[in-house]
């Protein structure tokens, strides 16, 4: 088998994905963000119990974040919800 390591060798002429999955008729749609604020410790609580509940994975959250406030960190959650 032969890999070639140059830049640009391998060309597609295949429309972006993002083209083939528009639906006529879609939902809106529209992007909120869930803010936790905490000790790091009640906040990976949240995100577990939000994990358990289906809601969200850990891995879609923001690393915590220092609030510059003693023993508080906050953590940023950004999802897209379909308006009805």
């Amino acid at each position: 088998m032969f890999i070639d390591t140059q830049p640009g060798a391998m060309a597609s002429t295949a429309q972006p994905a993002s083209d083939s999955l528009k639906l006529p008729d879609s939902p809106p749609q529209e992007t909120v963000r869930h803010l936790i604020f905490g000790s790091l410790s009640a906040i990976e609580a949240c995100i577990k119990d939000l994990h358990r509940l289906r809601y969200a994975e850990p891995n879609d959250w923001s690393r915590p974040l220092s609030t510059g406030r003693p023993n508080e960190m906050m953590a940023i959650l950004t999802r897209r919800v379909t308006i009805e």
